[in-house]
């Protein structure tokens, strides 16, 4: 087996240097142009046969072993948010109100370092490496579905068909040093609603004439709180979140309408399904019971993120060999979503996470703050895991 943490390091300079440099010149989703075309000469460098446009800006590279295999897709998002950096580092973002503020600029630099790695040792590689560096992780962007969905319309997992898939995120809510890769679900998938809860407008000084859709809408908020304290099993996981309330223009006017607007989370189905429902009985019986008009509407946006319990097995084997000091988690999950969950609905797949904070150096800022920075060397663990496990999870299939 080559020495797959011994290459990482060797090429880190050539990693770091790409991931600075993305993340200097941050594009939001489906607008990645310049990221997809340096992609796109990397891998054409390396002799790899490249596909433009799927998904819009996607870029696919195609990679055979020496051997007969399965293929396996390598995916990678290369996405920035509409944040303004904070960070004052020598890197920081040229463009104005757009910043790498989620780690996706290591994500692309570490998927061409892996590129390199497989090509230098593609005669011990038994089947086809599908690179997939994706467009638009970060939100549909103002088209109807998001990169992941976009890719897949596009044929991503057809000629040749994908048999597996590996994906990875630096994870700065670890410290450098932690991995996680969990057997099942390891994301949640996420659900956003709105509930229009319309009344009858008056004067504030005058509340008997109006129908209040405030005070509705306030005893709608406390009652959906308890639909996971007192719907969902304590032994299972959700959450409810309403995260916006607008109502409201002056101080003495009682409006005609509040919106609410939140998200829920759930790791599984059966759950989803009854928070749903009970979402709907609840805002509706508050409302109404108040003498307001409810209208809900809730829009899946991801299923879970599951991962395949063989595929997880065989990377934690590979990271514990690999990475033998490293703090391997094998129960971590998280309630942020991920579009990945639609390829893994398709294909059997393992996503795992690479630690990448150091407080010591004040780079441990959460995900899409614009202080987000990490520690570099994360890149060199995600490019070696990422190759070492490509060439396992192929070689033992």
């Amino acid at each position: 087996m080559p020495d797959f943490l011994q290459q990482a390091k060797d090429l880190f300079p050539y990693t770091q240097s790409l991931r600075r440099d993305f993340h200097m010149h941050p594009e939001l989703g489906f607008r990645e142009i310049r990221t997809g075309g340096i992609v796109a000469k990397e891998l054409e460098s390396l002799g790899i046969e490249v596909t433009k446009g799927i998904g819009k800006t996607g870029v696919v590279g195609l990679l055979e072993g020496a051997k007969p295999g399965p293929t396996l897709l390598m995916r990678f998002d290369m996405d920035a948010l509409p944040i303004r950096e904070e960070t004052g580092a020598d890197y920081a973002s040229q463009n104005q109100g757009v910043m790498h503020a989620c780690g996706h600029d290591g994500h692309t630099a570490i998927g061409l370092t892996v590129a390199k790695i497989l090509h230098a040792n593609r005669a011990q590689l038994a089947g086809t490496i599908k690179f997939c560096f994706q467009p638009s992780e970060e939100g549909t962007n103002g088209e109807e579905i998001g990169g992941a969905e976009m890719m897949m319309r596009d044929g991503l997992l057809e000629g040749p068909g994908v048999d597996m898939s590996l994906s990875l995120h630096l994870w700065n809510e670890k410290p450098f040093g932690w991995l996680g890769v969990t057997k099942g679900p390891i994301m949640a998938g996420a659900d956003i609603f709105t509930v229009r809860v319309t009344g009858r407008g008056g004067h504030g000084a005058i509340p008997d004439a109006a129908v209040d859709p405030i005070v509705a809408a306030a005893n709608i908020v406390n009652a959906l709180q308890t639909i996971v304290a007192r719907n969902v099993s304590p032994l299972d996981t959700a959450v409810v979140s309403v995260t916006n309330i607008h109502g409201g223009t002056a101080f003495n006017v009682i409006p005609p309408e509040v919106r609410l607007e939140g998200t829920i989370r759930t790791f599984d189905h059966r759950v989803r399904q009854r928070i749903v429902e009970r979402f709907e009985q609840v805002a509706h019986g508050v409302g109404e019971g108040m003498g307001c008009q409810v209208e809900v509407e809730i829009k899946r946006i991801t299923p879970a993120l599951v991962n395949n319990e063989a595929m997880a097995a065989r990377v934690q084997g590979t990271a514990q060999r690999l990475l033998s000091e490293a703090d391997l988690d094998t129960a971590y999950q998280t309630m942020t979503a991920e579009d990945m969950a639609f390829m893994q609905e398709k294909i059997p797949g393992c996503y795992f996470f690479v630690g990448s904070n150091d407080k010591a150096h004040h780079l441990d800022y959460g995900h899409h703050h614009p202080k987000f920075d990490f520690n570099e060397e994360a890149l060199i663990r995600g490019s070696a895991l990422m190759a070492a496990a490509a060439m396992d999870v192929l070689n033992s299939a």
